[in-house]
């Protein structure tokens, strides 16, 4: 069994004067993970990275990430330095004018001097295919460029950890296949929340889901893409 890097033991939350999201949860994540999440919306798969990441605090249970219990915003402090999470909004993870501020932003929080951080942010976004976009105000962006900038705002740091929600969620074909392309090739562990099943069957080993609070591991479920062809398949239609 490989090493425990993300350890949730009875963990509950609720927004205040509101039924619990998620209900004496405990979840356990291992190095080389490649784990898909996938629930109704409202469930709480956002919530549950946001409790991750140090962004809510649980009303209850505890966390124990890389070995270390977690307790304080200090203890945050150093997983958010090791963990990389994609917002499911890339408007909420890009906020600099231009698109090389944005991608250096990260090293630069973790110590680098400015020279250095471009550096990285170069490399990255060369390694990506988005040396073009290098000064393209950021705001400008189409949906897609933005989504893949947000990605490499996040591999600039270097994580050793994704949280990937809904990374593909309302982008084109060609762009989906892109981010497929670059979580293919990445050699790290990570979560990634999606509705999408035949992307989660390409990208992930188990998946879990979120019902009524709890998680359900599902570790015999065998993922697999699914086709289908049938007369009139083009016009808008609903599966029994």
């Amino acid at each position: 069994m490989s090493i425990p890097i993300i350890q949730l033991k009875n963990i509950s939350f609720a927004f205040p004067g509101r039924r619990p999201v998620l209900d004496d949860v405990s979840l356990t994540v291992h190095a080389g993970d490649r784990a898909g999440l996938i629930a109704p919306n409202g469930s709480g798969k956002t919530t549950l990275f946001h409790l991750i990441m140090g962004l809510l605090t649980p009303t209850a249970g505890t966390l124990r990430i890389f070995g270390q219990p977690i307790r304080a915003e200090k203890d945050f402090r150093a997983v958010r330095r090791r963990i990389g999470l994609l917002f499911q909004d890339s408007d909420d993870q890009l906020f600099s004018p231009t698109v090389i501020e944005d991608v250096a932003f990260g090293p630069l929080n973790l110590g680098k001097n400015k020279t250095d951080a471009i550096a990285v942010a170069e490399d990255t976004l060369a390694s990506l295919g988005l040396s073009a976009l290098r000064d393209r105000v950021t705001f400008r962006l189409s949906g897609g460029e933005k989504r893949l900038v947000a990605l490499a705002t996040i591999l600039a740091m270097e994580p050793e950890v994704l949280l990937l929600d809904e990374p593909v969620t309302g982008l084109d074909e060609k762009t989906r296949q892109r981010i497929e392309a670059i979580l293919k090739k990445l050699d790290i562990s990570y979560i990634m929340i999606s509705h999408n099943m035949d992307f989660l069957a390409r990208l992930t080993s188990r998946i879990f889901s979120i019902n009524n609070g709890k998680i359900t591991v599902e570790d015999s479920a065998a993922l697999h893409p699914h086709y289908h062809l049938h007369t009139h398949g083009t016009q808008p239609h609903e599966h029994a």
